[in-house]
C-alpha cells in the first residue's frame, strides 16, 4: 500500500524542483508528526502532451494520490486526471493559443530537471498536439467528478486570464479568486493554497 501523498504538477518550462514544491513539502512532511505526514510527489512533466498525459495517468495509477495540485499547464493536466480531488491553479486551458508562452523555438528550463537538461525545444507538432488535446480536455466528466475539482484563479493573471468562466461551465460553484498573478509566489502558497488544502480536508 502506498504512503498517503499529494501529486504536484508544475507549469510550462518548469520542473518538480520549484519553490512551491519546497513549501508544500515543508508544510505536509517536515512540519507534521510522523503519523500525519504526506509525501509530495513532483515529477518533471514531458514537454509534448502526447507523452505527458499518458505519463501522468500512469503515475496516478501507480501512486494513488489523495490530492493533485496543478499550476498553469499543470492545472490543465490535473483537470483531466479524473476521480481524484484536484486543485487547478490558474489553469491554461488554451496553451496552444498563448503565443507569449508557447511558440516554436528553444527555451531554457526555469528550474533544474532531474535529467540535467538545461534547454528544450518546442516544435510545430508540439503545439498541434496541445491543440488536439485541448479539444477533448473536458470530455467524460461525471457528476461525481464535478465535486472533486477545485479552481483557484488569480485576480491579476497576466498570462492566461479569462479561464474561470470555462472552468465554471464544467465545474459550477467550484472556483474562487485570490489576489495575485499567474505564477504562484511564496505568499500565495502560504496564504491561499495551503489554507485551501486544509479547508477541503487534506
Amino acid at each position: 500500500m502506498n504512503e498517503p501523498n499529494i501529486l504536484y504538477l508544475h507549469g510550462f518550462g518548469s520542473s518538480g524542483a520549484s519553490g512551491t514544491v519546497d513549501l508544500l513539502r515543508r508544510e505536509f512532511w517536515t512540519n507534521r508528526p510522523e503519523c500525519d505526514r504526506l509525501k509530495v510527489i513532483a515529477p518533471d512533466i514531458p514537454v509534448d502532451p502526447v507523452e505527458a498525459l499518458p505519463f501522468l495517468k500512469a503515475l496516478v495509477e501507480k501512486e494513488q494520490p489523495m490530492l493533485i495540485i496543478g499550476t498553469s499547464m499543470g492545472a490543465m493536466y490535473a483537470q483531466q486526471l479524473r476521480g481524484i480531488a484536484r486543485i487547478c491553479i490558474n489553469p491554461s486551458f488554451g496553451i496552444s493559443k498563448l503565443y507569449s508562452l508557447l511558440h516554436v523555438g528553444k527555451y531554457k528550463w526555469l528550474n533544474r530537471r532531474k535529467d540535467g537538461a538545461l534547454e528544450f525545444h518546442v516544435y510545430k507538432e508540439t503545439i498541434e498536439h496541445f491543440a488536439a488535446m485541448e479539444a477533448h480536455q473536458f470530455d467524460d466528466i461525471t457528476d461525481d467528478d464535478r465535486q472533486l475539482c477545485y479552481g483557484l484563479f488569480a485576480t491579476h493573471d497576466e498570462i492566461a486570464p479569462g479561464n474561470r468562466p470555462i472552468f465554471e461551465q464544467h465545474y459550477p460553484g467550484m472556483s474562487r479568486e485570490f489576489e495575485g498573478g499567474h505564477r504562484l509566489n511564496d505568499d500565495a502558497v502560504k496564504d491561499v493554497l495551503i489554507p485551501f488544502i486544509r479547508e477541503i480536508g487534506i
